[in-house]
C-alpha cells in the first residue's frame, strides 16, 4: 500500500472514526481503525461493535493495499502536524508497520493483521427512505437536549424515531425524554417510511451521525430494521445496533387541560432565563416564575451567591395568577429550542407540567415537570 493524501482531508475522517472507537477496549483490533484504498481514494473503518463507521475520502494511490493501526495515536499524529501538507502512507511488507511521511515528520505505526478486524456486516433492513439533510437535522437537534443519561432506564439514552398517526394522516415524530422533561419534533412522512417499527437510535449513534450531517448537503438514506439502522451519506455510511426496549407512552405526560396561556418573546426570555440561574447554583437549581398582570418575575437564590430577580412583559389573559418552579438548567434547554420569535407557555398550576412550544410552530412541543418551590 503507498498513497498520497491531503492532510485535511484525513484528519477530519480520523477525527469521526476515532470518535467511535473506544479508548478502553479488551479487544485490541476495535481500537483500530482500517485503511482501504479504493479505485478513488482510501476508505477508513472503524468499529466499537455496536456502531461501524465507513468514510471514504479522496486519495492519490500509487499501491492498492490494507493496513490497521491505532486510531487514536493516528489522529493524534495527523493532527499535530502543520496545516498545508500532504501525508504519505506506506506499508513496509518486511515488518508490517505504517510509515507515515509529512513534511520532515516521519513515523513508522505498529499494525495488527487486516484479517482480525471486525466484518461490518448488516443483516436484512428491509425498510428503506430518504430525508433532507435539514429535516433530519432538525429531528436530532431539538430533541436531544431531552435524552437521558441514566444507565437503569437504559431505554431512555436515545432518540424514539417512529410513526405517529393512521391512515393519511401519519407523521413522522423524534421523541426524547429524561422524565424530567419532553421533546417531541414532527416531519412530513417520507415515502417507504409508513411502516417503520418504532426504534430506539442510542445516544453515542446519536452523537456521531450528528457529527457527519454537518458536513454535507442533500438527502441522506435511512434503512432499518427492529435492531439495527444505517445512515447512508454521499461519502460514509454509520450503521448501529439499536437500543433493545420498549419506549415508554410518552403520550401521557403531554398535557392536555393547560388552560393559562402565556405568550411572550422567546429570545428574550431564554436571554433573561440565563441571567437569573447564574445564581442558582445550588443542587437543584431551582429558578421560580411568578405569572400574573401580564408579566413573567423570574426569580433565583442561593445561599452562596445572592439571588436575582427579573421582570418580562407578556400576554396573559388570566385572572388567576400562578407560582411555578423548574429546574433552571432545563428550563433554558427548552428556552433555546424554540424556534420561532414567540413562545408559548401553557399552564395549569403550579404542580402540573408546563406545555411550550413556538407560537408559529406546530411541529415541535416541549413538556417541562414542575419542582417544589
Amino acid at each position: 500500500m503507498k498513497l498520497t493524501i491531503d492532510r485535511a482531508v484525513f484528519l477530519k475522517a480520523l477525527s469521526h472514526g476515532q470518535s467511535v472507537v473506544e479508548r478502553r477496549t479488551t479487544i485490541p483490533i476495535l481500537s483500530h481503525v482500517l485503511l482501504q484504498t479504493t479505485d478513488t481514494g482510501l476508505t477508513l473503518s472503524t468499529t466499537d461493535m455496536d456502531i461501524a463507521l465507513q468514510e471514504m475520502i479522496p486519495a492519490e494511490i500509487h499501491e492498492p493495499g490494507a493496513i490497521t493501526v491505532s486510531a487514536h495515536m493516528l489522529f493524534d499524529i495527523v493532527r499535530k502536524l502543520p496545516d498545508g501538507l500532504s501525508v504519505d502512507l506506506s506499508l513496509n511488507p518486511e515488518n508490517g508497520q505504517l510509515t507515515l511521511k509529512a513534511g520532515r515528520s516521519k513515523f513508522n505505526l505498529s499494525s495488527l493483521p487486516v484479517d482480525q478486524f471486525p466484518q461490518l456486516t448488516q443483516g436484512e433492513l428491509p425498510h428503506e427512505f430518504q430525508l433532507e439533510i435539514t429535516t433530519l437535522k432538525r429531528l436530532i437537534d431539538r430533541a436531544k437536549f431531552a435524552m437521558s443519561s441514566e444507565d437503569t432506564r437504559y431505554y431512555l439514552n436515545g432518540i424514539y424515531l417512529h410513526v405517529h398517526g393512521t391512515g393519511d394522516r401519519k407523521i413522522l415524530r423524534s421523541v426524547a425524554t429524561d422524565a424530567h422533561r419532553l421533546a417531541c419534533i414532527e416531519a412530513v412522512i417520507p415515502v417507504g417510511a409508513e411502516e417503520i417499527p418504532g426504534i430506539i437510535v442510542g445516544r453515542k449513534t446519536v452523537t456521531e451521525v450528528r457529527k457527519l450531517l454537518d458536513e454535507i448537503d442533500g438527502n441522506v438514506t435511512l434503512r432499518l430494521s427492529p435492531t439495527r439502522i444505517e445512515f447512508v451519506l454521499p461519502n460514509a455510511t454509520l450503521s448501529s445496533r439499536l437500543i433493545d426496549g420498549s419506549y415508554p407512552d410518552y403520550e401521557q405526560a403531554i398535557p392536555t387541560g393547560n388552560d393559562k396561556q402565556i405568550i411572550l418573546d422567546a429570545k428574550s426570555f431564554a436571554a433573561a432565563v440565563d441571567r437569573v440561574a447564574t445564581v442558582a447554583t445550588d443542587k437543584l437549581r431551582v429558578i421560580k416564575m411568578h405569572v400574573g398582570n401580564n408579566t413573567i418575575t423570574l426569580s433565583a437564590a442561593s445561599h452562596e451567591l445572592g439571588s436575582a430577580v427579573e421582570e418580562i412583559p407578556v400576554e396573559y389573559a388570566s385572572d388567576d395568577s400562578v407560582e411555578i418552579g423548574f429546574n433552571a438548567r432545563y428550563l433554558l434547554d427548552i428556552a433555546q429550542q424554540i424556534g420561532d420569535d414567540e413562545a408559548q407557555i401553557m399552564l395549569s398550576d403550579g404542580s402540573s407540567p408546563a406545555l411550550i412550544r413556538g407560537m408559529n410552530d406546530n411541529d415541535s412541543m416541549f413538556v417541562l415537570m414542575p419542582m417544589r418551590v
